[in-house]
């Protein structure tokens, strides 16, 4: 038995140590710079260092802002935090707290100091926390409610509470937990203490990307400097080698499973593929056709004419704001629909027009005059006879979807059809609506398997090439000052003054 459970322990381990290339995994490495060491001596010299002073109450409230929260306690450690909070859920002695397997000894022992006790549900391999079904299974077969209290059928204590932790900063399912524990009437206490300022599991990825971007330069102080040469390369090489691990993570967190770290030994695109489509169980292979296809879709979308997102980054940057704040600036601005969401249009003008069958009835209404519906994926307002990058984009296209074998897809049966009217339609050829890069790549992108709202992101992943060469010329330009659109004003002249109290 004793066997048994070390090489549990071991492989428990080995798979923790997997997943973040470091041995020994640090719980938390304490980084004291900027003001920090300012406030620290500050609780010293205030005799204010543990419960009470200034700074505990100003972080109470900020927590408590942070989180949308009305109240927040600070306590002078996690396990006090969740042992205070099990007593205020109502957890009494000999009554049963269901946490999960893989945990912090802290769970276990705010658990015990109130002589409960803790029954382990197992966790889930991408999440490393609570399975939502490995609870719900636990439920079905081992508890029963007596009078609206769920009891333990083969101990016969009551369950008091279930008590869930986001291991290492990953969020677990929570939703679904929470959602089971309200059918099974059981309180529920998230520890969130390795997770605070995660984002949540259904953030949008361009959400998290633009965020995550815009916070670098609260970490990367010697790349701020924009009047310093130096500086200027070292946050251009971060931000352009940073982007797809960010927006990796950002993908990954969208599907509840664990990060994986870049490898050295693979180019810009494998390492991109890797880190979205590998998990640490398995050996991910990339395959060559769809690693070229991603190197065309990154480099053909790096910069074209001054668009909005790239107008916004030297907006910005004329300002002197920092690269990190200009390029999370272009990120916002590539996320609206009308313009980093073209390739994604044109997967839900697919959806509309729904089958084959009825290409011909939407093919008709693009040509109406009249009728509003718009074919996405075809012409270009820059590239008018016809979009260069689209040449390059159909031939991948075709290798990736012969590479993968789909035929089934409905989507993409669809996109076929109306590739072939739009290279053979007199209408479609006279107006120069040909196939853009938008509709090969937005294909591609949902055969290799990434969902529609991580388009956009690939998008800024690609751009982000195009804005730091912009905002370099810009910066470096000896005549460059701030950017102030001129606006004329044509609203009304000279109007009477009215009291507010006859308006």
């Amino acid at each position: 038995m004793t066997k048994n459970i070390d090489d549990l322990i071991k492989k428990v381990i080995s798979f923790s140590q997997q997943v973040y290339k470091e041995n020994p995994i640090p719980l938390h490495r304490p980084i004291f710079e900027g003001n920090e060491k300012n406030f620290l001596s500050e609780c010293i010299d205030t005799n204010f260092v543990s419960s009470a002073g200034k700074r505990v109450d100003e972080f109470e409230e900020k927590i408590a802002s942070f989180t949308g929260s009305k109240y927040a306690v600070a306590t002078v450690n996690g396990t006090s935090a969740l042992h205070i909070a099990l007593k205020l859920l109502g957890v009494k002695e000999k009554t049963e707290v269901i946490t999960q397997s893989l945990t912090f000894v802290a769970t276990c022992n705010s658990i015990s100091y109130l002589n409960a006790v803790p029954i382990f549900v197992d966790v889930d391999r991408d999440t490393m926390g609570m399975s939502p079904s490995a609870l719900e299974l636990f439920l079905k077969e081992n508890t029963i409610h007596r009078k609206g209290v769920l009891f333990n059928k083969k101990s016969d204590r009551k369950i008091s509470a279930c008590l869930p932790m986001h291991t290492y900063g990953y969020p677990c399912r929570i939703r679904e937990i929470k959602k089971i524990c309200k059918d099974w009437n059981i309180p529920l206490l998230e520890d969130c203490a390795e997770s605070l300022g995660s984002f949540k599991d259904n953030a949008h990825p361009m959400a998290i990307l633009c965020g995550v971007v815009g916070a670098m330069a609260a970490f990367y102080h010697d790349s701020t400097d924009i009047n310093n040469a130096e500086e200027r390369k070292i946050a251009s090489y971060r931000l352009i080698a940073k982007m797809p691990t960010i927006a990796a993570m950002a993908f990954k967190y969208s599907l509840g499973q664990p990060f994986n770290y870049p490898q050295n030994n693979l180019n810009y695109a494998e390492n991109f593929l890797h880190m979205c489509f590998s998990v640490p169980a398995e050996k991910y292979k990339i395959d060559p056709i769809i690693a070229s296809a991603m190197d065309k879709i990154l480099i053909l979308h790096a910069d074209h004419e001054q668009n909005a997102s790239t107008s916004t980054v030297r907006i910005a940057g004329s300002s002197g704001a920092n690269p990190f704040a200009c390029i999370a600036a272009g990120i916002a601005s590539l996320w609206g629909p009308a313009h980093g969401g073209a390739n994604e249009a044109v997967l839900k003008m697919l959806s509309e027009i729904g089958t084959v069958n009825k290409i011909s009835e939407f093919v008709n209404k693009a040509k109406d005059k009249n009728d509003p519906f718009r074919l996405f994926g075809f012409g270009h307002r820059v590239y008018k006879n016809y979009d260069p990058r689209a040449a390059v984009m159909r031939v991948s296209c075709h290798e990736v979807l012969n590479l993968l074998g789909i035929k089934d897809d409905p989507l993409l049966e669809i996109a076929m059809e109306l590739e072939k009217i739009a290279l053979n339609d007199e209408y479609f050829i006279k107006k120069k609506l040909y196939p853009n890069v938008d509709f090969y790549s937005g294909i591609i992108l949902k055969a290799m398997g990434f969902p529609t709202d991580m388009f956009t992101v690939l998008f800024a992943v690609a751009r982000t090439v195009g804005w730091v060469a912009q905002w370099n010329e810009m910066i470096t330009d000896p005549v460059q000052r701030i950017g102030r659109p001129r606006q004329l004003y044509t609203g009304s002249t000279i109007r009477d003054f009215v009291e507010l109290k006859n308006r």
